[in-house]
C-alpha cells in the first residue's frame, strides 16, 4: 500500500511539473498565434513525458524510447529555463514571444554542445607509481573506460571511437567497469558491435565487469557469453593472475545484494599488484584496508547534465577522477557513453590511459 501511495504520488508530481512545461511552451507559441490545437498538443506532450515507459511495453514501440531519451533532456532544462523565463517577465520589460524565443535559442545551443560532449571522446592520462618488489614488470599500460550503455544510440560507431582510441594507447590490459550494454544485450547483437569490440586489442587481455544495467536487462548469461565471443572476459567475483604479474578482481554490482565480500576474493601473493573493478564507487574504505592498490569503478557519469554533478559529488567521495588513499589509487570514469539522452553538459565522454611504474 505505502509503494502505491509513493507511485501514485511521485506520478502526480511529475504530472504537475510536465504541465507547468507545457504551460510555458504553450504561452510562447500563443504570443506567436501558433497555439491552434490544444487537446492535440497536450496529448503529445503527455505522451513524450511517458514515452520511455512506453518503449518499454512491447518490440513495436522501441522508437518511444529514443523519444522519452530525449525527452529527459527537454523535461530537466526546460524546467530550469521556464523559471528563469518567468524570473525574466517579472523584472524585464521583454515580451512573451522574445523571452520564449531565447529559451528555446539556449535549448538549442545546448542540444548541439551536448551532443559533441557526447559522441566525441577525450582521452584523459594518468601516470602513478606503485611499491610492489615482486612484479617482474616495471611498467604497466591500463585502458579504463566504463558506462558505454551500446545499444540504439550509443551504438556501433560510438563503440569503434573507443576501440581506435584504446589500440592507439598500445595498452596492456584493457578493464571495462560495468554498464557495457544498455539493460539488454539484444541491440549489441543485432547492431554488429561483436565485430567492432573483437578488434580491441592488449597485451594481456580485456577485462570486464557487470554493472547495475546488465542486471536491469536480466540477461547476464547472455551478456557474458557475448562479451567472451568478442574478445572480452567478464570477471564475476572472482580473482585472476595474470601473467604472474599482477592480479585483477572483478565484482559483482551491488545490485547483486548476496555478492562476495572483498576479502573473500583476497589474492594469495600480496607482493604482487592488486586491481580490482568494481562499477559503483560506493565504497573506497574496504578496498583500502583490505590492500587493493588500484580501484576502477564508474556508475556516476559525473553527473551527465549539469548540475547533475552536485548531487553524484555529495553521494560518493569520489564521483570523478583519481583520488590517492595511503597505499590504493582510486580512480572513477565519467564513462564513454551515456544514459538516456545522448547528451553531456558540464561532462564529456571518455577514457583513461594509466601508465604505472613498479618499484
Amino acid at each position: 500500500m505505502k509503494k502505491i501511495i509513493a507511485g501514485v504520488f511521485i506520478i502526480s508530481v511529475y504530472g504537475c511539473l510536465t504541465y507547468y512545461l507545457g504551460w510555458n511552451i504553450k504561452s510562447w507559441l500563443q504570443s506567436f498565434g501558433l497555439f491552434h490545437y490544444p487537446l492535440l498538443f497536450w496529448c503529445v506532450l503527455f505522451t513524450m513525458s511517458f514515452s520511455i515507459i512506453i518503449g518499454r511495453l512491447h518490440e513495436m514501440f522501441r522508437w518511444f524510447s529514443i523519444v522519452g531519451n530525449y525527452w529527459m533532456f527537454i523535461f530537466q532544462y526546460g524546467l530550469l529555463l521556464s523559471l528563469i523565463s518567468q524570473l525574466l517577465r517579472w523584472v524585464t520589460p521583454l515580451e512573451e514571444r522574445q523571452i520564449g524565443s531565447i529559451v528555446v535559442i539556449i535549448m538549442l545551443i545546448l542540444l548541439v554542445v551536448g551532443t559533441y560532449l557526447a559522441y566525441s571522446p577525450v582521452v584523459k592520462r594518468l601516470a602513478i607509481s606503485m611499491d610492489k618488489k615482486e612484479s617482474r614488470l616495471d611498467t604497466l599500460r591500463v585502458v579504463v573506460a566504463s558506462d558505454f550503455h551500446l545499444g540504439v544510440l550509443a551504438n556501433k560507431s560510438h563503440l569503434q571511437r573507443f576501440v581506435n582510441l584504446s589500440n592507439a594507447a598500445k595498452p596492456d590490459v584493457v578493464l571495462l567497469v560495468g554498464d557495457i550494454v544498455d539493460d539488454d544485450p539484444k541491440w549489441y547483437v543485432t547492431g554488429g558491435m561483436a565485430e567492432v569490440m573483437k578488434q580491441l586489442t592488449s597485451t594481456y587481455g580485456n577485462y570486464g565487469v557487470l554493472g547495475n544495467h546488465e542486471y536491469y536487462g536480466k540477461e547476464i548469461p547472455k551478456f557474458i557469453e557475448e562479451m567472451k565471443s568478442s574478445g572480452v572476459q567478464i570477471l564475476c567475483d572472482e580473482t585472476i593472475r595474470i601473467a604472474d604479474a599482477f592480479y585483477i578482481t572483478g565484482r559483482e554490482d551491488r545490485t547483486n545484494k548476496n555478492r562476495l565480500k572483498l576479502n573473500e576474493m583476497r589474492p594469495q601473493n600480496n607482493n604482487l599488484p592488486w586491481f580490482v573493478m568494481n562499477h559503483t564507487p560506493d565504497d573506497l574504505q574496504t578496498p583500502m584496508n583490505e590492500g587493493v592498490d588500484f580501484h576502477t569503478s564508474g556508475h556516476t557519469h559525473k553527473g551527465q547534465m549539469w548540475p547533475n554533478g552536485f548531487i553524484t559529488g555529495r553521494i560518493f567521495e569520489v564521483d570523478y577522477g583519481y583520488k590517492q588513499k595511503e597505499q590504493m589509487h582510486a580512480l572513477v570514469s565519467s564513462g564513454f557513453g551515456f544514459w538516456g539522452p545522448p547528451i553531456r553538459i558540464g561532462s564529456r565522454s571518455e577514457l583513461w590511459v594509466v601508465d604505472i611504474t613498479f618499484k
